[in-house]
């Protein structure tokens, strides 16, 4: 999810820089393109969604957001004592199936056209470029980054093609965390999945995505199988900015969730 929240609906409690959290937010780029997710680490702040760009030098902000925000003060409020950085990698439209590429691209490590170039591979980037800087804030000291979770907020563009697609969903999205987990040399990594939903705003049958349904019970099937995962259901409440993404309030409300997602998994006691 890039996120097509506008900064302009921000509150101005939110339209501020988020101070000590730092975002690695990895260049967005198409597949057979070179390999990219060039950035910087700098500290959060509106700007991180659809339209974001870096050379790797400078970030060019853009005037939309993402759960990022959200994302990262519901963390601070619920744990204030722990360092928070982000390492953002995403592509609007992308799928895991190969099968259900499109023009938008796939996260599937085997799809391969032209040069051979995918998602996986721009994302691996992103993560090699966010591990490489060792000074993140810039204080003098080296820091050490500690992965603690995934978020994953993706599946309709599977669930757009046909129900042959849909239902292998839950064992592509199952290899999915897998990759990502295995890229981050952490096992069992707590993961949340965003629950996807359709605007019903398609003019011939109401359904955006097809076999969305499909998609969503293969959602819930892969967390009810994996002891580190949590499905996150609230964004069946949002409304919509267009046919296929959430309005300002619902990536709002969606950071939120997250995190809250995130701690669960990490201290069920919470």
């Amino acid at each position: 999810m890039d996120g097509l929240g506008y900064n302009k609906d921000l509150p101005a409690e939110l339209n501020t820089t988020v101070s000590g959290v730092y975002i690695f937010h990895g260049n967005s780029s198409g597949d057979t393109s070179e390999i990219d997710g060039r950035g910087i680490w700098e500290e959060l702040k509106p700007g991180h969604g659809i339209g974001f760009k870096s050379d790797g030098k400078t970030n060019n902000l853009s005037d939309r957001f993402g759960v990022e925000l959200t994302f990262a003060r519901e963390l601070r409020k619920l744990r204030p004592a722990e360092n928070i950085a982000i390492i953002k990698y995403s592509r609007s439209g992308t799928s895991i199936d190969i099968e259900a590429a499109g023009r938008f691209g796939c996260w599937d490590p085997d799809f391969s056209t032209g040069n051979g170039v995918n998602q996986y591979d721009h994302f691996l980037a992103t993560l090699r470029h966010a591990f490489a800087v060792k000074d993140i804030n810039g204080d003098g000291q080296e820091d050490r980054l500690i992965p603690t979770g995934i978020v994953w907020m993706q599946g309709e563009s599977d669930g757009a093609f046909t129900e042959d697609i849909a239902r292998r969903y839950d064992k592509n999205l199952k290899r999915m965390m897998d990759l990502i987990r295995a890229a981050l040399r952490t096992d069992d990594l707590p993961v949340v999945i965003g629950r996807i939903t359709d605007s019903g705003r398609d003019e011939k049958d109401g359904k955006v995505w097809d076999y969305g349904d499909v998609i969503r019970a293969a959602q819930a099937l892969f967390v009810a199988g994996d002891g580190a995962a949590y499905l996150v259901t609230s964004t069946d409440n949002y409304q919509y900015s267009d046919n296929w993404h959430y309005d300002s309030a619902g990536y709002i409300d969606l950071g939120k969730e997250f995190a809250k997602s995130i701690i669960k998994l990490r201290f069920p006691a919470h």
